[in-house]
């Protein structure tokens, strides 16, 4: 499983990054939690708000910081 984490370093794509990376231990699912900043790939997506969340090329999330429950649920899918 592959999850991106959209956004140019801003304390809120911080806090996403971690919440993402909490929520693979959690889950205990294998994944690979990498923070996308290049603006070029973000627009890419059609994402044009941050920070969000990719799972496997699925935008889960945009301009919001999801709740730890919430990337569980998308983790367990």
């Amino acid at each position: 499983m592959e999850i991106k984490v959209l956004g140019p370093g801003c304390p809120k794509c911080k806090e996403v990054e971690k919440i993402m990376q909490d929520a693979v231990e959690e889950a205990g699912v294998a994944a690979k939690v990498e923070k996308v900043t290049d603006f070029q790939q973000i627009a890419g997506y059609g994402v044009f708000a941050t920070p969000a969340v990719v799972i496997d090329g699925q935008v889960k999330c945009v301009g919001k910081v999801p709740s730890k429950a919430e990337a569980v649920a998308w983790l367990k899918k």
